[in-house]
Parts: structure tokens; sequence; C-alpha cells
């Protein structure tokens, strides 16, 4: 059996199984194309609560979606150049610091940094394009239950109102993903305008999570662009606090601490700003 067909098995194995599984939407009409299927199980697993699935379903379930990440192309962190040798950048530690435009998902390294919500379960909200969503989705559903066994442990602590503050670091494995480990924070959100305490906050998550990189031996880590999007900080600032705050830390602990740190943008805008940046 070729590998197509044995990835549309693995489809419909795993359609089958979520549908049941979600009872209410178990005679869910998907449609015979391979992207409405395909559509119909990321949105079955984007909606479904952190509970017990049994082990046969999650080892298909890692088989295809590791089969997945293969076909949509994994990138080593080695294959992407750093500043210095892209930009000519002539900034303190630009051998160590890079930019990289496409899926975080892709990306074979130690880490990847998920922008989080403070609930910390990622996106429930069927193929979302939001970074969480997409995190969740290509990890498989052990993220969820990982990151739900995190905050049930928080809130035996702390009550059950419990929520994830701002700027901190939460790692938890990578699972299906091509990254070994996900780095979660939560990002500030901007209402009517950026306030130093938000400018304070966006530099803790990125000052965090390079700490929890080094407190657990991870020496590849790739940023998202925090809090931009649907937290609405303004990109061209967040960039400026992300650089800069990378800058510093290494001038703290010591750029031997990294191999390399991975500026990761989806859209154009950010690539320009993240360009100029790395350019002077």
């Amino acid at each position: 059996m070729t590998e197509n067909k044995e990835q549309e098995k693995r489809l419909d194995y795993l359609l089958k199984e979520f549908k049941e599984d979600s009872v209410k939407y178990k005679d869910l009409e998907t449609g015979s194309r391979y992207e409405d299927k395909r559509m119909a199980l990321r949105s079955l697993m984007n909606i479904r609560l952190p509970r017990h699935m049994s082990e046969d379903v999650l080892k298909v379930q890692d088989e295809f979606l590791s089969q997945e990440a293969k076909e949509k192309g994994i990138v080593t962190w080695t294959e992407i150049p750093d500043a210095k040798r892209q930009y000519g950048c002539r900034k303190p530690y630009a051998d160590k610091l890079s930019l990289w435009q496409g899926d975080i998902t892709r990306l074979s390294v130690d880490a990847i940094v998920n922008a989080a919500n403070s609930q910390m379960l990622g996106c429930f909200v069927p193929c979302h394009r939001c970074i969480d969503n997409a995190i969740h989705s290509a990890a498989g559903i052990r993220l969820r239950a990982e990151c739900k066994h995190y905050m049930d442990s928080k809130r035996m602590q702390a009550g059950k109102e419990y929520e994830e503050p701002t700027g901190r670091a939460v790692l938890t494995k990578g699972y299906s993903l091509p990254a070994k480990y996900v780095i979660h924070t939560v990002g500030p959100i901007v209402g009517y305008r950026v306030t130093t305490a938000l400018r304070k906050d966006l530099e803790n998550c990125y000052y965090n999570v390079l700490k929890c990189c080094v407190e657990n031996g991870i020496r590849t880590v790739a940023f998202c662009c925090i809090s931009t999007g649907e937290f609405h900080f303004p990109n061209k600032e967040a960039a400026e606090i992300a650089v800069r705050t990378v800058t510093q830390f290494l001038a703290e602990y010591g750029e031997d601490k990294f191999d390399r740190i991975i500026f990761n943008v989806f859209k154009d805008e950010d690539r320009e700003i993240y360009e100029n940046k790395l350019k002077k």
C-alpha cells in the first residue's frame, strides 16, 4: 500500500473514532474529498475536551500527524541561516539569531513557542487560524491533555478559578510535532493603547521563555510573534521588544547557552519588520 493510501486509511479510521468519541457529532457528514475529511477531523480534535482516548487511537493519530509533518516539509534549524550570514548583521549575537517565515509546526528545533491563552488548553474554535490552534492541531490531543494536567495541579493549589498569568513560560512535550517541546506563554492583550505595563508583560514573555530554555537545556528555540494578531499588540513595537529582550538575555546569561534563537513569522509584514531590525 502506498503512503498516500495508508494516510487516507488512517484518516478514515481517526474520523470514525473521533466522531464516536464526540457523541454529539457521531453522525457528522464529512463528504468524500480528502480535504473535507481532514478539516472535519481537525475540527473534532479542536473542540474535544481533554479526556481518555484509547492507546490504539492515539498510536494511529501520532502516525498520521507525523506523516503529515513529513509531507508539509520538516525544516531543521541548521538549514536556516543566521542573521550574520543572511543579512550581514553586525549586532551582538547575530550568529545566534535567525529569521524564518513559514509554518512554525514544520520546525525541527528543541522547542517552539506557543502564544497561549490564560486557560492554557489551546483554541477550541474549529480550524481557527491562530497559532495556538495550529500547534495543538499538529501536536495531537495529548498536548491538550498535558496542559489540562498542568492546570489541574495549579487549581489544586490556587483554587478552581486559576488562570495562567501573563508573561510566564510553561514547558510541555511536543508530541507529534517535529519540535521536542512546546513552551507556552500568555501574552498581553492590548485594549485601547499600549501601556508601560503591557510592554513589560511582553518583555517577560520573551525573558521567561529563554530562562525556561536555559533551565531545561533547550539550545534551539523558535519564537512566534507573541501578542500580535488576536491580542492586538502593534507588530513593529512587538518586534522591537522581542529583539531587544533576546539580545539582553544573551548578554546576561551568555551566548553559549544557545545554538540558535529563531524569530518565526508568518506574514510578509512581520518578515519586513524583523528584516529591518536584523539588517541594522
